[in-house]
């Protein structure tokens, strides 16, 4: 069952940190799993984080840091000397620790490095430095579990007890030669049901997913997910095996993008979460809100070109923001599907098929819509029938138009390296209102006569 923080329970914790009853704390903190530590952490203020921090064990405090809020962490180490740091990280794997110290100031990043006890795990931590965090470099951990190709089964069996120790998981054997390239992968079914004086030659399997350490974090994701692999290996521009990366750090890749994705179509140009400050959140939102602005501007200045048709059909009027709605929710539904297509690598056949099959949907959708439109304005809202025509004909029009436009702009987007989530947020609702507007008025001109 899932841990809840009450405010009780916080209240209770503060009681006893102002109290400086240590040991009162620590057995109340015991038995409760490192994230849920972090989240206690998160709402504490720094002295109070900081406490509790220095409280615990660094096994279960060091797991806690990963976890906590950035500007929390930040805080935390910031007030932690270098040999501190480091008994912390020593606790960790290399991909995690490398992130930690990722974060910290050049000088203190070097201190830190030096008081590493551990001579190989600093030389790991180091290496993962030199890669973009972006990539599967910055992303993938030392630790593994690897055989040499001319070892029999008992050899491997001794090798893998040794390095097991050093190891959280593991998921999969690699099988490297003399000169650490990967050859493939063990099954540990055939490694137990077969006899120990045979080959790992005659049973490894030579197939096996792998990424090169400059391949994107997102592609990364996309190769695990479509395989369902819970851990696929990293190689070097030689072939040879340096790391793997684990599904937990999937996980926050696919996070992480999901919440830029989504920021990003609902018009916030920056990474932000709720409780950053109120300037930070400003310069997030006001961009593509001057944009709405702008684009509310365009519109106006379109409507007041068809100031005498109002004149003469003032009834025009009312349709005027059913229209524009229509032409900016099919355009968000339509670069929804684009930009989910492109995100999972799903979209095939041409930009002209594409389009096509984008034009039946929106026309079958169009023509239902129009006709229950045009039978409420005609029967409900008592609308003449020419008005009623003028209003459905300009409907299909634009529902089209919008979502070829929600369609197409993804894909040109993607194709030149702009992040397609861009299509489904402001700038495609406002582009459209722009153009249904325009539509409606033009095809009432040709229609009515004005």
């Amino acid at each position: 069952m899932e841990f809840k923080i009450s405010r009780d329970f916080l209240v209770q914790i503060e009681q006893l940190i102002s109290e400086n009853r240590a040991q009162e704390l620590e057995n109340l903190l015991q038995d409760i799993h490192f994230a849920d530590i972090a989240d206690i952490m998160d709402e504490l203020d720094d002295y109070g984080a900081s406490y509790i921090f220095k409280l615990l064990d660094s096994e279960k405090t060091a797991e806690a840091l990963l976890e906590l809020d950035e500007e929390v962490r930040v805080k935390i180490l910031k007030n932690l000397s270098a040999k501190e740091i480091a008994e912390e990280l020593d606790e960790l794997d290399t991909d995690d620790a490398a992130d930690i110290i990722a974060e910290l100031p050049q000088a203190k990043k070097e201190e830190v490095i030096s008081e590493l006890e551990d001579v190989e795990h600093a030389k790991d931590i180091v290496d993962l430095l030199r890669y973009d965090e972006d990539t599967a470099g910055g992303l993938m951990g030392k630790e593994l579990v690897k055989v040499n190709e001319n070892w029999n089964v008992l050899t491997c069996v001794k090798e893998m007890r040794q390095q097991a120790e050093h190891v959280t998981r593991v998921h999969s054997i690699y099988v490297v030669d003399d000169e650490d390239r990967l050859k493939g992968r063990l099954s540990l079914k055939d490694l137990l049901t077969t006899s120990t004086k045979t080959p790992i030659s005659d049973v490894y399997i030579k197939k096996v997913d792998y990424v090169k350490v400059d391949t994107k974090d997102v592609e990364v994701a996309r190769i695990m997910q479509k395989y369902d692999l819970e851990a696929i290996p990293v190689i070097d521009e030689m072939g040879r095996l340096v790391g793997r990366i684990t599904i937990d750090d999937i996980v926050d890749v696919i996070k992480e993008e999901a919440d830029k994705d989504y920021q990003l179509a609902a018009g916030i140009s920056q990474d932000v979460e709720a409780d950053d400050s109120i300037l930070e959140l400003t310069r997030a939102r006001l961009p593509w809100l001057v944009l709405a602005l702008l684009g509310g501007f365009i519109s106006v200045k379109v409507l007041g070109f068809f100031e005498p048709a109002m004149q003469l059909h003032p009834e025009l009027f009312f349709f005027t923001p059913l229209i524009a709605a229509m032409g900016g929710n099919v355009g968000v539904q339509s670069s929804a599907i684009i930009v989910q297509g492109l995100a999972n690598n799903a979209i095939t056949g041409s930009i002209v098929d594409r389009l096509l099959k984008e034009l039946s949907l929106s026309l079958l959708n169009g023509i239902i819509l129009a006709a229950i439109l045009f039978l409420g304005s005609y029967y409900l809202l008592n609308f003449e029938a020419h008005i009623g025509i003028t209003v459905t004909v300009a409907l299909i029009s634009v529902i089209v138009i919008a979502s070829l436009n929600g369609t197409f702009i993804p894909i040109i987007l993607n194709k030149y390296g702009i992040d397609p989530a861009l299509a489904t947020g402001p700038f495609i609702t406002t582009s459209n209102d722009i153009l249904g507007i325009l539509i409606y008025f033009s095809i009432a001109r040709i229609i009515l006569g004005f």
